[in-house]
């Protein structure tokens, strides 16, 4: 019989890789989204509109979203852990870069390229913590990594916004630099080498939704959840100035109340989707629509835009999930390109959200992206509770990959 004191190492490298990919995807969502608590300083120092201003998060989305699929497949024979580490150099230039810009276009220029990074992470990150561990642990390790998008909310983004208020936005993305060169080291130190597994040449990956009606179906909710939610989100923090007259401490406050949602939210469909998949992201259609309903009518004093940010974030936190579980039931042999055009859809519609939303606020008012918020969420509620229950919410085979299954 081993001695006991060599068995927990061969146990615990593994769990430490999946927590390196875990902070990979903190740093990659925090500098995606960050934007979004510091549209009015960003405006304001580089002397441009808000709706300008959320072009940072358009373009970052835009590249994140219709680059991964292809670069994806040009990469499939480099070694993930090598990618891994080539996409964490250019967030932490990216970021550097951003934060020593002296004027807008080359900041814009720094988020496309930066995005492009963010959007190869996204559909390889999960599979690749699944292959640290061992087979019956890889559902559980996806579920690790995808609760770095809770702590993004909770702590980086509100983090973020803090930091501003007490130094500066450029004084913010310097912070991210460093952040993002310290998992760049923590991936080096604790990630074996992981040839690449499943990636697929481009042409089989676009041809996947052609073939996969419930795949389809999933990246078509996908496309209209996202634009409404990210298209009124991105422009959270003005609404709020305008209505309920929010203080920047107020305004940290808020998105951390959004955050801690988005984690129960994330925790309570953990439990949920186990029992009904297409049930769980019907609910939080509903509750993002919901959400938003009450921003408009509560959301103009404190109280009412706690209570607003609270069923925000939970109802985020069920649909994230979901979603991504649909996903992998859908086309659960071809996981990575699968992520890919989920990756593509999900990004995509991000930028274009912000780019409506800013639309809308430059010419009609912030609170207009609301109501636009409201219209998409709306949609990919009625679509959900369109669809066959045969085709969007069929039980997963028991062969199939772990992930599928959780």
């Amino acid at each position: 019989m081993p001695p006991r004191d060599i068995q927990p190492r061969p146990a615990l490298r593994p769990w430490l890789g999946v927590a390196a990919i875990t902070a990979s995807l903190f740093v990659f969502l925090t500098t995606e989204l960050m934007p979004v608590g510091l549209l009015t300083p960003v405006s304001t120092s580089l002397d441009i509109s808000v709706g300008a201003a959320g072009l940072m998060v358009t373009l970052y989305g835009v590249s994140a979203g219709l680059g991964v699929p292809f670069i994806v497949a040009w990469t499939r024979r480099v070694n993930r852990r090598v990618l891994l580490s080539a996409l964490l150099v250019i967030l932490t230039l990216g970021n550097l870069v951003t934060a020593v810009a002296p004027n807008y276009p080359l900041v814009l220029t720094t988020r496309l390229v930066m995005g492009f990074a963010s959007g190869v992470f996204w559909a390889i990150g999960v599979s690749m913590a699944m292959r640290l561990v061992p087979e019956r642990h890889a559902a559980r390790a996806a579920a690790v990594v995808m609760s770095g998008i809770s702590v993004a909310a909770v702590a980086g983004i509100p983090l973020g916004t803090a930091l501003e208020s007490l130094t500066g936005w450029r004084t913010t993305f310097l912070v991210w630099a460093g952040l993002s060169a310290l998992v760049l080291l923590a991936v080096a130190v604790l990630i074996p080498s992981l040839p690449s597994a499943n990636a697929v040449p481009v042409r089989e990956v676009f041809a996947l939704p052609l073939r996969n009606a419930r795949l389809r179906s999933v990246l078509l909710a996908v496309v209209l959840f996202v634009l409404g939610h990210f298209g009124a989100y991105t422009f959270v923090r003005p609404y709020l100035e305008g209505g309920a007259s929010a203080t920047p401490l107020f305004i940290t406050m808020v998105l951390m109340i959004y955050g801690a949602g988005g984690a129960a939210g994330n925790l309570l469909a953990g439990h949920t989707v186990g029992r009904s998949l297409r049930g769980s992201f019907i609910a939080g259609c509903a509750g993002l629509t919901a959400s938003l309903l009450l921003l408009l009518a509560i959301g103009h004093g404190p109280a009412g835009a706690v209570i607003t940010m609270v069923l925000w974030g939970l109802s985020f936190g069920v649909v994230q999930l979901s979603q991504v579980n649909l996903t992998q039931a859908a086309a659960p042999e071809t996981f990575e390109a699968a992520m890919s055009l989920n990756t593509m859809a999900y990004n995509t519609s991000i930028a274009l959200g912000a780019l409506f939303g800013g639309l809308l606020a430059d010419h009609l008012g912030v609170t207009s992206v609301v109501w636009y918020g409201v219209a998409l969420t709306a949609a990919a509620l009625l679509l959900a509770l369109g669809t066959r229950r045969g085709t969007a919410a069929r039980a997963v085979p028991d062969d199939a990959p772990a992930a599928a299954r959780g």
